[in-house]
């Protein structure tokens, strides 16, 4: 029996749940792009966009998603022969340093593997050992969507300034932006990377890229940087156009005006507390289904999860079965797995993911957690018991 009487939930890590509020400012005529509402309202945008990033210094708005906002904080500050070193537990670390790659750049990979965060001390000596200072950019996610590893972004800096080395702190902030706690300033990260689809609650398509002083001087040093990605036209724009390198992204605009909007009246500290609260939740009901059956949270340290996705393992064909059984007869979708594969299961099809990040709140968890349980039954999954109950407790709590 199916269930299609209702509204699907995608509870995948983005793109996300778009908020009403958000479609609504979506879901109007083309407007003039060269004076009026448009302009005045791009330059409101920018200190909001700033204010969620944790940073007085500059912020940039490029059409793409993610991994274009990845190319465009390369292009700017490292180019062809230069080297920067990756600090990987997950695919998307990976992805990144193979964007690098593309352009040029020489990659000198730290793997921290997919369970735990990057360790102070191996990066600090890993800095210590470049004593030419060939190494121009350190590149760290700050959470890998892929599993739901959170890194501490402050004591990575603190390496890098144990160490006494001069290259740049560049954060992917695309998981954990609007959701996990992020102070750009506070944490010295020179260049930090976001996306419209995740806890900024907007459509994909939009790319941010904040940065430093230090970085700007780094991209004053450059040779060559494409006009489209160039930074410095975007940051102190002459013209409206140059903020974008062309024709504004007009709808995504007004969806994101709404999304800021949203994440003010609520507040900031209020919004991380909501998605720490929620993940607990999520955390504490996994882990009952876990003392009695197969299924496993990839991070074993609560310390080291991200409060905006949370991987998981179950094993075949448990993996598969659980996620088509919650779409097709809960109306649920839960993320795949991915960069997961083992040598028993080369398709990481035995892992799956729940996103909970940006327009998320109880019910929505609580119903995803029970779509589980009836799949889990239907299934006949061996479990533990009382995994909603201690959900429910924890937010109650």
């Amino acid at each position: 029996m199916t269930y299609h009487g209702g509204r699907e939930y995608l509870a995948i890590p983005g793109p996300s749940v778009m908020p009403e509020a958000v479609l609504r400012a979506m879901h109007r005529a083309s407007p003039n792009i060269y004076e009026g509402e448009l302009i005045d309202m791009v330059a409101g945008i920018i200190p909001d966009l700033k204010r969620v990033a944790g940073t007085e210094h500059n912020a940039t708005i490029y059409i793409g998603n993610g991994h274009g906002a990845w190319e465009a904080a390369l292009a700017n500050v490292v180019g062809e022969g230069d080297h920067v070193l990756g600090l990987y537990n997950g695919r998307f670390g990976v992805g990144w340093g193979e964007m690098a790659e593309g352009v040029g750049v020489v990659v000198e990979p730290l793997d921290f593997g997919m369970k735990t965060p990057v360790d102070g001390a191996r990066l600090e000596a890993a800095l210590r050992a470049d004593t030419s200072g060939r190494i121009k950019a350190v590149l760290c996610t700050h959470v890998d969507t892929s599993t739901s590893v959170k890194n501490d972004i402050s004591e990575v800096r603190a390496a890098i300034d144990a160490s006494g080395h001069d290259a740049l702190l560049m954060v992917d902030c695309i998981a954990s932006m609007g959701c996990d706690r992020f102070e750009m300033d506070a944490w010295g990260v020179d260049v930090a990377v976001a996306a419209s689809q995740k806890g900024l609650m907007v459509p994909p398509g939009l790319g941010f890229v904040f940065f430093s002083e230090k970085a700007a001087a780094r991209r004053a040093k450059m040779p060559r940087v494409s006009r489209y990605w160039d930074w410095t036209p975007r940051a102190n724009p002459e013209f409206f156009y140059q903020y974008f390198a062309g024709t504004a992204p007009t709808h995504h605009l007004y969806g994101l005006r709404a999304s800021l909007d949203m994440l003010y009246a609520e507040g900031m500290e209020q919004v991380w507390a909501r998605h720490e609260k929620l993940a607990g939740a999520i955390w504490t009901a996994c882990e009952a289904w876990s003392s009695g059956g197969p299924l496993a949270l990839n991070v074993p340290d609560p310390k080291h999860r991200s409060c905006a996705v949370t991987a998981l393992h179950i094993g075949l064909p448990h993996g598969v079965n659980l996620r088509q059984w919650c779409e097709q007869n809960a109306g649920i979708t839960l993320g795949i797995g991915l960069g997961m594969a083992t040598e028993e299961d080369p398709k990481g099809q035995g892992f799956f993911r729940i996103g909970h990040m940006g327009h998320v709140n109880a019910q929505m968890v609580m119903g995803t957690l029970g779509s589980m349980e009836a799949a889990f039954a239907a299934l006949d999954v061996p479990r533990g018991t009382g995994a909603l109950d201690a959900a429910a407790k924890e937010l109650a709590r």
